[in-house]
């Protein structure tokens, strides 16, 4: 069901709502004001040990492989090594360093305006399509382009089409090739699709996808190998299996955070002259939580906490912890949804939304509060039709928007 009205939908006065907002803002003073000397630490340390990670992978994969005895283990390890360490790199740092998590340091080598990550997608394009589109527009039809990433039909007013039957076999190919998938998710495949697309801007993006992956696949497909000698199979193969795992699980942790059920979409209406308070509902309704220890949250880039994040995205993330307990408080205190459970639960209802929604509406039911809207082919939007007003999502979103005026 896409919500056009949050304040309707939990059934707040418009004062509890702008009370809400104010809480939610002390919320974020708070923990701006006490950011200090140990989170510092907290991703300097990871930032070591994730290239520490690194370094073993390559080093076990280079000598590890040359003797018939360690062969398999070095495999084994490497590829271990590898995964974990594309992991940390691209959830826990990459993505919360270009949100500008850490930009209140100071620190030219943790900054969002510098940080160039371990995947095919250049910075420039992640911070456009992830943190200006789909953190503004949070599951809104039409402007959010993470709602099936142009290939899927994830809600109930999209539009059926018999190319949605092949909805397992996408997603199945998307979860796989989720670094390549994440690569092309900026240039909108659909608005290419409808020649909406500016042919000079689809180009300069072109390019710098074509340069970004060059140097993924040069550095983990043919340097690596080569440096091998006779085990540079061996070698090519454990990088391919280490950016695999890193693929699925990316590709996880993000379909956990946005699509299992509880997770509600909105149209265009809801954010006609949204209020700052209107959109932290949306954040806290459009989103979806996983319980887990610590370990598994650090390699979920604390996506984990998905609500928190999309309601603060450039706060430090190992505070999102901290953070939710004050959430779920308010979200107690005004009696509005907070979507969370075990990771295999949340994974598996996005999973069956996939499957169920490959088919017409009138083939599933629904265990929705009340029946869908109609549906129908909601037009992409260009970033000229995206108003601007989060200053929190970073700094893409601020100079473009200035640029405009």
């Amino acid at each position: 069901m896409a919500i056009s009205d949050v304040k309707e939908y939990v059934h707040l006065t418009e004062e509890e709502v702008d009370q809400i907002g104010r809480e939610l803002d002390q919320i974020r003073a708070d923990i701006e004001e006490s950011r200090g000397a140990s989170d510092a630490a907290y991703i300097n340390r990871l930032i070591k040990i994730q290239r520490g990670l690194a370094a073993a992978g390559r080093i076990t994969l280079l000598t590890g492989t040359q003797f018939k005895q360690t062969r398999k283990p070095a495999i084994g390890l490497g590829v271990a090594f590898l995964a974990l360490h594309k992991i940390l790199e691209n959830m826990e740092i990459g993505h919360n360093v270009m949100h500008g998590q850490w930009d209140w340091m100071n620190d030219p080598e943790i900054h969002s305006s510098n940080w160039e990550w371990d995947t095919a997608q250049p910075a420039e394009q992640w911070k456009h399509s992830h943190n200006y589109i789909h953190h503004q527009f949070t599951n809104v039809l039409g402007y959010d382009n993470d709602i099936g990433y142009g290939i899927m039909r994830l809600a109930r007013e999209q539009k059926w089409t018999p190319y949605n039957l092949g909805q397992p076999i996408y997603n199945s190919l998307l979860a796989t090739l989720f670094e390549w998938g994440v690569a092309l998710h900026d240039l909108d495949i659909e608005r290419i699709r409808k020649g909406e697309k500016d042919p000079k801007e689809m180009k300069r993006q072109l390019k710098q996808i074509f340069r970004k992956g060059r140097n993924q696949i040069l550095k983990d497909y043919v340097v690596y190998p080569a440096l091998a000698g006779k085990q540079w199979k061996t070698v090519l193969a454990a990088n391919a299996s280490s950016n695999i795992i890193r693929n699925l699980w990316a590709y996880v942790i993000i379909f956990c955070g946005h699509f299992p059920d509880g997770a509600l979409h909105f149209t265009e209406e809801e954010i006609e002259d949204e209020s700052r308070s209107e959109w932290y509902l949306r954040q806290i309704l459009g989103a979806a939580n996983f319980k887990g220890g610590p370990l598994l949250h650090i390699l979920s880039g604390n996506l984990g906490f998905q609500i928190e994040h999309h309601l603060f995205p450039d706060l430090p993330s190992n505070r999102y912890a901290e953070i939710s307990v004050r959430v779920r408080q308010l979200c107690e205190k005004y009696d509005i949804p907070y979507t969370t459970g075990p990771l295999y639960k949340q994974y598996g209802q996005a999973l069956r939304t996939i499957l169920k929604l490959s088919l017409p509406n009138s083939w599933t039911d629904t265990d929705q509060p009340e029946p869908p809207s109609p549906s129908r082919d909601r037009k992409r939007r260009g970033d000229d039709e995206r108003p601007s007003r989060r200053t929190e999502l970073g700094g893409w979103s601020r100079s473009h928007s200035e640029a405009r005026a």
